[in-house]
């Protein structure tokens, strides 16, 4: 929903408060459900909404923890610094640190964790508080996401000694967060795509593939008996200590890339746990850096980062396509919003080339939860010319991804229809 505000020239706008900031935190759970509205709460709800102006039409006033709601949220999304009459409050939270770790404090009081994620993006994007991410005080206070990670990882060569550490601190508990979500399902599933990746043709009776041991006999169909000779056996290979596959991760650092970044860590971590994979992960501007030595730790990937400046993908796949020395047990995954800064049909025929040597190539534009950024359609489009289709994957869709390219197998594209 929006709300309606005015600024210093008097020139209405729109100023979008969250969703469901008209809930508190304690208000978050369904007690409610399925009753009718009470009319003087779903007023109580629409005047925390709109904000407060003299229009909009509510006539309800605030007292208490509402009012002290309805401070939080005007100090983001309300007048600017104009004072108003009545109950109408100054907003802003001006660019005193102390000030603002007081409102990121309130708002973790009287909201939601996912609503106060929100709040803090808000905060950073509309009043520009990204400097103030700078200061132990204010990192202390935030409730740390991937979008968090993200702008830490932007400011990091800005960051002072006293703040570096308390910053690693909240990227490490993300990091955490995530590979606990992510790291059990990544490994089976890869686990058994591996598996069944490794054909063997004197497998044990448990060990069969019988949809394609039936597939490979089917010439052998004797119609009296109503059964099929299956003269050659196709199983399953089983876990072993060596390495089946190779994964390289080629990873646009552009600033709009920050969330991918972020998982894109994480899953090289998990891969790289992983004794039947060899993984390795390049990070890419008009640079080129291979932290595959890092892997163990994401947070050291991470920190080896350097958000923002220039693309060009065409010297990272390079680098990657130098690295390659078993193309068709390699699988390459490219992240990126492909708006290449360096040479594109040279990129285009390196794609071309690794898939023409039995590399599987996966483009994604994007590997966070928010879908498909801006990207340069006419490279997507030649991309999916040469096989290689570019789309936006969630996190809880890579490990299918990932499980399909081992196999061979058509990917998984989400329908964005």
């Amino acid at each position: 929903m929006t709300a309606h505000a005015t600024d210093r020239a008097g020139t209405t706008t729109l100023a979008a408060r969250p969703a469901d900031a008209a809930r508190p935190a304690e208000a978050a759970r369904p007690a409610d459900a399925g009753r009718p509205a009470d009319p003087d709460e779903r007023l109580r709800r629409w005047r925390l909404v709109f904000g407060g102006d003299a229009a909009d039409g509510t006539g309800c006033g605030l007292v208490g923890q509402d009012a002290a709601m309805d401070g939080a949220l005007t100090a983001l999304y309300g007048k600017g610094d104009k004072p108003q009459s009545g109950r109408d409050r100054s907003a802003g939270l001006g660019a005193s640190a102390p000030s603002v770790a007081r409102w990121l404090g309130d708002i973790r009081t009287y909201f939601p964790s996912s609503v106060v994620q929100v709040m803090q993006r808000d905060a950073i994007d509309r009043l520009g508080l990204s400097t103030l991410l700078l200061e132990p005080e204010m990192l202390a206070a935030v409730e740390a996401d991937v979008h968090l990670v993200g702008t830490l990882l932007s400011l990091n060569k800005a960051m002072p000694d006293t703040t570096r550490e308390t910053a690693r601190a909240v990227v490490r508990k993300v990091v955490e967060d995530l590979e606990k979500r992510l790291a059990t399902r990544t490994r089976a599933t890869l686990t058994g795509a591996l598996d069944r990746s490794a054909r063997i043709t004197r497998p044990r009776h448990h060990d069969i593939d019988w949809n394609r041991t039936i597939a490979a006999n089917l010439q052998h169909y004797l119609p009296e008996y109503r059964t099929i000779v299956p003269e050659r056996l196709i199983g399953y290979g089983r876990a072993s200590q060596s390495v089946k596959k190779e994964v390289v991760l080629c990873i646009d650092q552009s600033g709009s890339m920050a969330a991918s970044v972020v998982y894109a860590s994480v899953f090289g971590a998990v891969l790289a746990s992983m004794r039947s994979l060899a993984t390795r992960l390049v990070v890419f501007d008009t640079a080129v850096v291979d932290l595959t030595d890092q892997l163990d730790d994401p947070v050291d990937v991470l920190f080896g980062t350097q958000l923002g400046g220039g693309t060009d993908i065409n010297r990272a796949l390079a680098y990657c396509q130098s690295q390659i020395t078993r193309p068709a047990d390699t699988v390459v995954v490219l992240i990126s919003d492909l708006y290449e800064g360096g040479i594109r049909d040279e990129m285009l025929k390196r794609v071309a080339a690794m898939k023409a040597s039995g590399v599987q190539f996966v483009t994604l534009l994007a590997l966070s939860d928010e879908g498909a950024p801006a990207y340069d359609r006419e490279h997507a489009a030649a991309l999916a010319a040469l096989g290689a289709p570019a789309f936006a994957c969630t996190p809880d869709l890579f490990p299918e991804v990932m499980a399909a390219a081992i196999e061979k197998r058509p990917l998984p594209i989400p329908d964005t229809a």
